[in-house]
């Protein structure tokens, strides 16, 4: 299943994109996509029963509404830093032994296509195009990847804009670099593993005004989504409707010569995952969104 929400923010509505392509209504089945849901087997079973004949679902016209993120009343998201093996290269970093392991506060998020703004006085706002991994059972010390996988409710696009001055240079943790304002666009769909098979064999590309910047693959990460799942139950309980975020592939704006070509007000980001849709952005400055609505 492709799972969405649209709507405008704060009153998203549960949608479904059919195999044909069509969008679909699914209000009528349940109230909202969220963490509960994903816990509850009836409500999904009964979802997948609506996904399965969807011609009962009304169809929405996509013409101006707005994909939100795809999962609301999510707990925390667990992000996985130098996670593969040519964007550590490209940064000069050694291979980590063990997963890096930081935090992106849920306030981030925002949807695929909304404003991200550029902190005032940022000058090394970058991109980090990364595959999300949405938990869909309680986990706590599993094993192995197995087990790791079979905690995983679906997987989304998760764009981990990042600020390196402030990840980097003003001391402390990464976590000052990653948790501005619309630093965690998330969807647009949330897709069930019977249609990722493989979560290591999925593709991913950024484009930054139609330059492609990074082309890598799942392949290449450290640790992969099963083994990532597993390691991070064992330092913290992860919860239906946590996201994990598993690192970025080489081509981000850090990894370039100088000038680096770091993101400025009225840039245009595009994110695609092979079979989880896109992500479209446009950058704007903070403050000129002072008051007002972001998305």
């Amino acid at each position: 299943m492709k799972l969405l929400r649209v709507g405008t923010a704060g009153a998203e509505r549960p949608a479904l994109l059919d195999r044909a392509g069509i969008l679909r209504d699914l209000s009528g089945v349940v109230p909202r996509l969220d963490a509960a849901l994903l816990a509850a087997d009836p409500a999904l079973a009964t979802v997948r029963r609506a996904a399965a004949d969807p011609d009962g679902l009304p169809p929405l016209d996509p013409a101006g509404l707005r994909t939100g993120p795809p999962l609301a009343g999510i707990g925390k998201i667990v992000c996985i830093g130098l996670n593969y093996h040519d964007h550590a290269r490209e940064t000069g970093a050694a291979i980590p032994e063990e997963p890096i392991l930081f935090l992106k506060a849920p306030d981030t998020v925002v949807g695929p296509h909304d404003t991200v703004l550029i902190p005032p006085g940022s000058t090394r706002t970058d991109w980090e195009a990364e595959l999300g991994v949405v938990i869909g059972r309680t986990a706590r010390h599993l094993r192995t990847a197995e087990e790791g996988l079979a905690h995983v409710a679906g997987y989304t696009i998760a764009h981990d804009v990042s600020e390196r001055e402030y990840q980097i240079e003003r001391g402390g943790t990464w976590d000052k670099g990653k948790n501005c304002e619309t630093f965690a666009p998330l969807g647009p769909w949330l897709v069930t593993p019977d249609e990722i098979p493989d979560p290591q064999a999925l593709t991913v590309r950024l484009s930054v005004n139609g330059v492609l910047r990074q082309d890598g693959t799942t392949a290449d990460q450290i640790f992969p989504v099963g083994e990532a799942v597993a390691y991070i139950s064992r330092f913290m309980t992860l919860h239906p409707g946590d996201i994990v975020s598993t690192g970025t592939p080489a081509g981000v704006a850090m990894g370039h010569p100088d000038p680096k070509p770091y993101l400025r007000p009225g840039d245009v980001v595009e994110v695609e995952i092979a079979g989880l849709g896109r992500q479209r952005q446009v950058m704007a400055a903070a403050e000129a969104a002072v008051g007002e609505a972001v998305a």
